[in-house]
């Protein structure tokens, strides 16, 4: 029998450059967010004449482009820089990823070439290697935070931070870029971390159908092969998407991933059919199908979050008000119920597993408790209560 691959990995019909109908990939045109790149590169102007630009708060649903536009623009401003002989250091963080003051600080330690170790040493200690690192040059650094909510959730302290850092620099200057999908997170910060970070702020609305067609076609004309698509198959892709969140990052997935279909089916076209094929399959919720195998105990638990946080202005609930919901839960289902520490193991359980928010926050002299709060994520509040 011939390798598995043999045939998988023959030339295909259909795509040119799949690469183009990926996130990652920053085109060189950014259709209909002219506004936002003007605003953006009138702010961030002021680095090329040696002056410290405001920090920025960019704001948007997912998929309406604020990343590739932020990451567009710092090229262009890099690049000018060059040519004028204006030092500006643009440093991208996924805060996802580096979520603490001493993953941040250590993060930008280590772009300019200090090796810092990520466990160790204290973070006041990290935040002076950066510090002089980062005023050994005449420059302007602008840091730009992307998901910096993720950030804020366990403290302002990185946020606050950065904020002040120029009262203690002598040579460089520096300044923050934020990108959120969450309007309100700055309501969760101290009010001087607030009013620093908020100086200019930049909104990104979703997508209409029009526009997600103008941006599909674009990258169409890079990503397939000629005359491979047929005439109905990108503005089906781009109504799709427009009609539930104007997710240009999701439109481009629905035409990559019918590409695939067709090129698998060996097709040489890809057609309507195709494109609702991939909808079906780009639709199948990742959700459901984790609350579907998830232990009857959990299910539970993950439903006393759920019915805690229906109908409540408030949004965070202690372990103390899940457990008695849970108990009540129990009591009406004819079960024995687990004691509060197995229900605290199966709540950071569902954290992991993104289904749920558990912070342990301080409460002084009262000791630690967990916030848990219910994860907004597409419908689950509608679909969880079946899974039980």
């Amino acid at each position: 029998m011939g390798n598995i691959f043999k045939n998988l990995i023959s030339e295909g019909k259909i795509f040119a450059n799949r690469e183009v109908l990926r996130p990652t990939y920053i085109p060189d045109n950014l259709p209909h967010r002219e506004k936002q790149i003007t605003g953006l590169a009138d702010t961030l102007s002021a680095a090329l004449k040696g002056e410290t630009p405001s920090n920025i708060l960019i704001y948007g649903k997912t998929g309406t482009g604020k990343t590739a536009t932020v990451k567009y623009v710092s090229k262009e401003l890099e690049e000018m820089g060059e040519k004028i002989g204006s030092k500006c250091s643009l440093i991208y963080i996924n805060s996802e990823v580096y979520d603490t003051q001493h993953r941040v600080f250590t993060y930008l330690a280590r772009v300019f070439n200090k090796r810092v170790p990520m466990i160790g040493w204290p973070t006041d200690m990290v935040y002076s290697e950066f510090k002089a690192r980062t005023d050994a040059e005449d420059r302007c650094v602008i840091v730009i935070l992307d998901e910096v909510d993720k950030l804020a959730i366990k403290g302002d302290e990185a946020l606050y931070s950065l904020s002040r850092i120029n009262n203690e620099l002598n040579t460089a200057k520096v300044s923050m870029i934020g990108i959120s999908n969450d309007l309100t997170f700055t309501e969760r910060l101290d009010p001087r971390v607030r009013s620093s970070m908020g100086e200019d702020e930049i909104i990104f609305p979703p997508y209409n159908a029009n526009q997600l067609q103008d941006i599909l076609s674009e990258r169409a004309e890079i990503a397939f092969n000629d005359s491979v698509i047929k005439e109905d198959v990108i503005p089906l892709c781009a109504a799709l998407t427009a009609q539930e969140h104007g997710d240009a990052r999701r439109a481009l997935d629905l035409l990559r991933v019918s590409g695939e279909i067709a090129e698998r089916s060996k097709s040489n076209m890809v057609t309507e059919e195709h494109v609702r094929v991939a909808s079906e399959k780009i639709e199948g919720d990742k959700i459901v199908e984790v609350v579907k195998t998830l232990p009857f105990q959990s299910k539970i638990v993950l439903n006393s979050v759920l019915l805690l946080s229906r109908g409540k202005t408030k949004r965070c609930f202690s372990s103390g008000e899940v457990y008695n919901m849970y108990r009540r839960l129990c009591s009406h289902l004819g079960m024995e119920a687990l004691k509060q520490r197995r229900v605290t193991d199966l709540v950071a359980e569902l954290d992991i597993l993104g289904l749920i928010n558990a912070v342990i926050v301080s409460k002084g002299r009262h000791g630690r408790t967990r916030e848990i709060s219910f994860k907004e994520i597409s419908n689950i509040r509608v679909r969880t209560q079946v899974t039980l």
